[in-house]
């Protein structure tokens, strides 16, 4: 657990599983900021909420300053931050809509990284958790801008674990399945057998991972994409099967 001197940043933390990976540090004993385009649900006390959009270098520069102004060095990062409603096929999805989708999953992660590392400068402890998908290598149709983008966020996990070897921080990458965030009483029993682990995934899932590679004590634990799927993208799946 760490003290209230660690300082994490989350991003898309407004709702969704980002709201329950910010209320998980905090639980943690992290000051918590979040970084959204929109104020969402209502957060906790003790979470700190900075509108920005993190595709705007300007803003996340704005916003990692005053995070640093306020509580010194920030320790752990997590992008989250991410569009995924451009389910189109290749034929109706504008070149505007594909950018939209790059500049949040995947630029919007680097430009905060960016910021990170500089203001991370000077401690013995970062850690960079990036939120991906299994779609970065399992799709299903017409989900093209936002596989590209989580493919390309776990290249950047890659490249960054190398070029920041001579800092103390790592940096690794979640790749969340199934992970139902409302609704999982709606849920029928065929969705939840057809995970090897005999459900389908919760916002608990991911939080537990993010901590687990937030820990102090896991630093040898660097360029890792950890894949939280209750087991499914080991699975053969046949015609007629299910």
């Amino acid at each position: 657990m760490a003290d209230q001197t660690r300082v994490c940043i989350v991003t898309g933390g407004s709702r969704g599983i980002g709201f329950h990976l910010a209320e998980g540090f905090l639980q943690a004993g992290f000051v918590v900021y979040v970084l959204d385009v929109l104020d969402g649900d209502p957060l906790s006390p003790g979470i700190h909420f900075i509108q920005t959009d993190v595709a705007d270098e300007e803003q996340v520069n704005q916003a990692f300053a005053w995070v640093n102004q306020t509580h010194g060095a920030i320790h752990v990062l997590v992008n989250n931050a991410a569009v995924s409603q451009f389910r189109k096929p290749i034929a109706e999805i504008s070149a505007q809509e594909f950018d939209r989708v790059m500049a949040v999953n995947v630029r919007g992660a680097f430009l905060c990284c960016k910021a990170f590392v500089k203001y991370n400068q000077g401690t013995d402890y970062g850690r960079i958790i990036n939120i991906a998908s299994t779609r970065w290598q399992q799709n299903e149709p017409h989900w093209e801008a936002y596989g590209a983008s989580k493919g390309a966020l776990v290249s950047l996990t890659n490249s960054l674990t190398v070029s920041l070897s001579d800092t103390p921080i790592t940096v690794n990458v979640i790749s969340p399945g199934w992970i139902q965030w409302s609704g999982y009483e709606l849920l029928v029993p065929e969705d939840h057998r057809q995970h090897p682990s005999g459900r389908v995934g919760k916002p608990a899932d991911v939080v537990n991972a993010a901590l687990f590679l937030a820990d102090e004590g896991n630093d040898f634990i660097n360029g890792a994409n950890l894949v939280v799927d209750g087991g499914m993208t080991k699975k053969m799946i046949y015609l007629g099967e299910e």
